[in-house]
């Protein structure tokens, strides 16, 4: 691995340019060695079967940009140019596939996904691996590389000039914050060492954001009791 965790998040930053535009950003990065991977099961399903019923409960008779937290994420989609009922935010895509049950991927996704429809959060997940350099977040200016796939085959995209976007060293790890990751870094059933990140702006508080990353500490701890865990808040007045 090229990076233990706490190297990788000891380099990671947010440009002053994003907390220009939302100085109320907050973010949990979790870096985790030692995971137990594996594809989807019964225990990622359960996960998954009570976030669905906890975000049915939390959304009642509202739909999901009515949610505080969904509407603020909408908020800063639009301050940097993004259409936010075209390309929504990861939480708000969650939260619209709950009624007919949320998607079941491998077992580290299935985990954060339960967690970020849980706690009502955008969360990501990637690969620590196939990290080149630590991640930071800052706004593009349209020249780097994004890695997806079409038709089976890979592709490279590149940000609009001024997109949120989520890089390291090789290039854009998440587009718009947290719309789509790259199929770079995507966790896998293999995937021992992975990257977390949880994002929150107001009204969110600190208190809910930390409940969020110590849930998601504690169920990847069951599986693997000796997991190696770094953590790390950044923030406008901690970066």
């Amino acid at each position: 691995m090229p990076h233990t965790p706490d190297e990788l998040l000891a380099g990671a930053r947010i440009d002053p340019e994003v907390l220009a535009l939302r100085p109320d950003y907050r973010a949990v990065l979790l870096a985790v060695d030692g995971v137990r991977p594996g594809p989807s099961d019964e225990a990622s399903d359960a996960l998954l079967r009570g976030a669905e019923q906890a975000a049915l409960d939390a959304l009642g008779e509202r739909s999901p940009e009515e949610i505080p937290h969904v509407a603020a994420w909408r908020e800063a989609y639009r301050a940097f140019g993004a259409k936010p009922q075209r390309t929504r935010n990861s939480l708000e895509a969650l939260l619209r596939r709950v009624p007919t049950g949320l998607p079941r991927v491998n077992r580290l996704t299935d985990v954060y996904n339960a967690v970020s429809v849980s706690h009502l959060l955008p969360v990501g997940g990637e690969d620590l691996t196939r990290y080149v350099g630590p991640p930071r977040l800052l706004r593009a200016t349209g020249s780097e590389a994004f890695e997806t796939a079409a038709g089976g085959e890979v592709v490279i995209e590149h940000p609009d000039e001024g997109e949120v976007v989520w890089c390291d060293d090789a290039g854009v790890t998440c587009r718009r914050w947290n719309w789509r990751q790259t199929r770079r870094t995507q966790l896998g059933e293999e995937t021992t060492a992975a990257l977390f990140i949880l994002d929150a702006l107001d009204p969110m508080t600190d208190a809910a954001l930390g409940a969020a990353a110590d849930d998601l500490v504690a169920t990847l701890s069951q599986w693997t009791p000796t997991l190696h865990v770094a953590r790390r808040l950044l923030r406008a007045d901690a970066t």
